[in-house]
């Protein structure tokens, strides 16, 4: 199915903006359009881009009130506040923060009044879309439109040559799509031969299931979600793709793995021209789309945000980012793209957080990075960042063991193979979930955004991803990380949605909160074998104790992990009658005395009883504190 309501309210809602007047208008100077390889390297032009040439824009107007939304969402991930959890629908975001309707009617009229053909609006308010020449470009915006050499990739790029302004009172944001300096494209996974690729220069051996060892749907279950019932039932995953796709493969992957074909309904936006044909490389959006499934077999629906596959003229990714908050149809969301980043686009995270959405997405597979190397919207502090493990299972499919994705046996971005990436950011300073992490072992910053946040496997992964043969084989890459985790967030909301509970929106303040909380060791796999490095970072970076800059916090545990994300407090400590040890008040070793539960759990945290049994002490509880049972209910008192 494909939806197409989208661009009909648009053009409803252009009507009525028609005969609005163009305000009396005063000259502002935008900032952040000018590439970094134009501006700081004095590049060279070797042309212009030709009058002619159209281009599909996105000109964003800021939220009102940036500082009040940025209080607002660190209240809305504080356990205890007021507004903890209390998410916002789009409607009630756009009347607290989004731009004001007489702003946004100023903003078309502008538009129109100067030549500009408007493609789009949102009902956020956020974006408006334009396409013009570059003539008209050039006339509205006072800049020229040149032609460059890429400095490290063999393609021209086209930008502006100096920064954008306009002669319109209302305040723009950014103007998206005015160079082609980064063009949408898959991170460096690669499909490769049915044999794998594990094994080779010290990896591990791959130890599936699936056609010489690769790892199937059951064998990822199984190693991550052993015994839990959870399959994604009444949830959406949400997909920002470039290209088409092929849904015979997806039928496909579910038959083999056992999945009913077709229970999992798969639903097309095309936005800006895409056709929904698939591209000739290897299929992106097949292997995300299987990966969602594979972890959540159970899923309602997959919704497919499809952009025209990357070109040198290329629209920018915000209006499927904008609408994936406009609609508010996804709590889990994921991308395995590099793409252009803008203002804009940070303001769209801000909205998908403060909306209970979450947004995860690929590290990348270029290893450790310079943060000068490091563009968004992988440093994002309101984005889950996922990096690459490579999986070893034991017995039965049992977890045993991960290492760093590091596969050199396969032609990497670097071309010295494929790595889990990760980093220090340049330009956002850490952000306040992740202040309090010891960075004296890891390399990571005290200052600034570190990456990545988690990991998942990421290595000799069985896929369904071409449409001639072979259709099928071994996968690696952070690529079908970002959809695995999103999957994996399909099974925490649903537990969440089942007991009444919140979804949990933006996932890493309770991510980092486990991760700095005495529950971490039951919730999270510590990765600590193997290194990121590559000859541009070749100290850094290797997998610790903790946090580190290969694998974040490492992989999920299950039932665990889930748990802990639903909770509504930040540190959490488990009970189990009968036990014939105290234990540490942990998922692996609870209480056995809800008393000794009573005096741990901190002000406003959460007790969990775990299993069945009773208890007779009789105690005065003196703080607020959260009292749940795992599976059942709980009573309290005589």
């Amino acid at each position: 199915m494909t939806g197409k309501l989208f661009g009909i309210v648009a053009g409803l809602a252009l009507l009525a903006l028609d005969t609005l007047p163009t305000p009396a208008a005063e000259r502002q100077v935008l900032r952040g359009h000018v590439p970094k390889a134009v501006a700081g390297r004095n590049l060279p032009a070797v042309g212009r881009l030709p009058a002619t040439t159209k281009l599909q824009l996105a000109i964003g107007l800021p939220w009102r009130n940036p500082e009040g939304l940025n209080n607002f969402l660190q209240e809305l991930y504080t356990p205890g506040d007021p507004n903890f959890r209390k998410f916002l629908t789009p409607r009630q975001f756009t009347d607290q923060f989004g731009p004001t309707e007489q702003d946004y009617q100023a903003l078309i009229a502008f538009a129109r009044t100067n030549g500009l053909t408007v493609t789009g609006t949102f009902t956020n308010r956020a974006l408006l879309d334009v396409k013009a020449s570059v003539a008209d470009i050039e006339r509205v915006f006072h800049v020229t439109m040149r032609v460059y050499q890429h400095p490290t990739e063999g393609r021209t790029f086209f930008a502006p040559d100096v920064e954008p302004s306009l002669d319109l009172t209302v305040p723009v944001l950014h103007i998206s799509g005015l160079d082609s300096y980064i063009v949408p494209h898959r991170m460096g996974q690669k499909a490769v031969s049915a044999s794998g690729t594990g094994g080779a220069n010290g990896t591990p051996a791959p130890t599936g299931s699936g056609p010489t060892n690769t790892y199937t749907a059951s064998d990822i279950r199984k190693a991550y979600v052993p015994g839990v019932g959870l399959n994604g039932s009444g949830q959406t995953v949400g997909l920002l793709e470039y290209e088409g796709y092929y849904y015979d493969l997806i039928q496909d992957y579910e038959a083999y793995n056992g999945i009913p074909v077709n229970s999992v309904n798969v639903q097309n936006w095309e936005l800006d021209g895409a056709s929904g044909t698939p591209g000739s490389s290897y299929g992106e959006a097949e292997v995300d789309i299987e990966m969602a499934i594979a972890m959540a077999p159970g899923l309602s629906q997959v919704i497919v945000y499809e952009l025209p596959a990357g070109t040198t003229n290329n629209p920018p990714p915000d209006d499927a980012l904008n609408l994936m908050a406009a609609q508010d149809l996804a709590n889990q969301l994921s991308s395995s793209y590099g793409f252009e980043f803008s203002a804009n686009t940070d303001e769209i995270f801000q909205e998908l957080a403060a909306q209970g959405q979450s947004f995860f997405q690929s590290s990348g597979d270029a290893g450790a990075l310079p943060s000068q190397y490091i563009t968004p919207p992988y440093d994002d502090p309101y984005i889950t960042l996922v990096g690459g493990t490579e999986l070893t299972t034991g017995s039965g499919g049992a977890y045993a063991s991960e290492t760093v994705l590091d596969d050199t046996t396969v032609y990497g971005p670097n071309g010295d193979g494929i790595l889990s990436a990760g980093g220090i950011s340049d330009d956002y300073t850490i952000p306040w979930y992740q202040k309090g992490i010891n960075m004296s072992a890891n390399g990571g910053s005290t200052t600034m955004r570190n990456m990545p946040d988690v990991a998942i496997v990421a290595d000799s992964i069985y896929t369904f991803y071409n449409e001639t043969t072979p259709k099928s084989g071994s996968y690696l890459g952070t690529s079908l990380a970002a959809p695995l985790w999103a999957g994996f967030m399909a099974l925490v909301n649903e537990q969440a949605e089942n007991e009444g509970l919140p979804a949990i929106g933006f996932a890493n303040p309770v991510i980092y909160a486990i991760g700095k909380g005495s529950s971490y060791g039951s919730c999270f796999h510590d990765v600590t074998s193997g290194n990121n490095e590559t000859p541009y970072s070749p100290a850094e970076f290797s997998a610790v104790a903790g946090y580190d800059l290969c694998t974040g916090w490492g992989t999920p545990k299950g039932q665990a992990l889930i748990n802990a994300l639903c909770s509504t407090s930040s540190d959490l400590v488990w009970v189990q009658f009968g036990n014939s040890a105290a234990g540490n008040g942990s998922w692996l070793h609870p209480y056995n005395k809800m008393a000794l539960g009573v005096g741990a759990v901190p002000t406003n945290g959460a007790i969990w009883i775990k299993g069945a049994g009773s208890s007779t002490e009789a105690m005065t509880i003196s703080k607020p504190m959260n009292i749940r049972s795992v599976g059942g209910a709980a009573t309290i008192g005589h």
